[in-house]
């Protein structure tokens, strides 16, 4: 089931995502990973600036997917299931769902460029590489220079202009 993410659902959106990220260990640079991968002030202050919707099991969050409108596009932004729940739909549910809540024209989603699995998993979802990354990067998220030059970013044309 989906649901709207409350902010006493934080430490388990800290452990999903923490849980999830580990896959990013000796993929992308290893300057860019950390433990934790997200750290509860930093994930405090992401939950200000854009709506999480998780993928509830047995009244347990196994899924997260953040929503941020930016300027005149939506933003898809940490996208986590725990490994154990992966490969079953759980995130392919949440991104169809945040896509019928679309107001833009376009969506867009950015990940590590080095994270193949993410990228396959938004290109079969209709989502195409945008070339002018680094430009959507400085324009749309707030992130170091570092991760921009190691990302990518993802787009398709959704919605309706609002």
């Amino acid at each position: 089931m989906i649901r709207q993410c409350q902010p006493q659902d934080i430490n388990r959106i800290y452990f999903i995502s923490n849980e999830a990220a580990k896959a990013y260990d000796g993929t992308i640079p290893a300057d860019c990973y950390h433990q934790p991968y997200m750290p509860l002030d930093e994930l405090e202050q992401e939950m200000k600036r854009m709506t999480f919707f998780g993928w509830e099991i047995n009244g347990e969050l196994v899924g997260v997917m953040g929503f941020e409108p930016v300027k005149d596009v939506i933003l898809i932004r940490h996208a986590y299931v725990l490994p154990e729940w992966q490969r079953q739909g759980i995130g392919s549910k949440l991104l169809n769902h945040l896509k019928g809540l679309v107001t833009t024209s376009r969506l867009l989603v950015g990940t590590w460029a080095d994270a193949r699995w993410a990228i396959e998993f938004y290109e079969r979802r209709g989502f195409s590489l945008l070339p002018d990354k680094d430009e959507l990067l400085k324009t749309y998220w707030d992130i170091p220079q570092r991760q921009v030059e190691t990302s990518v970013v993802l787009g398709m044309e959704v919605g309706i202009d609002s």
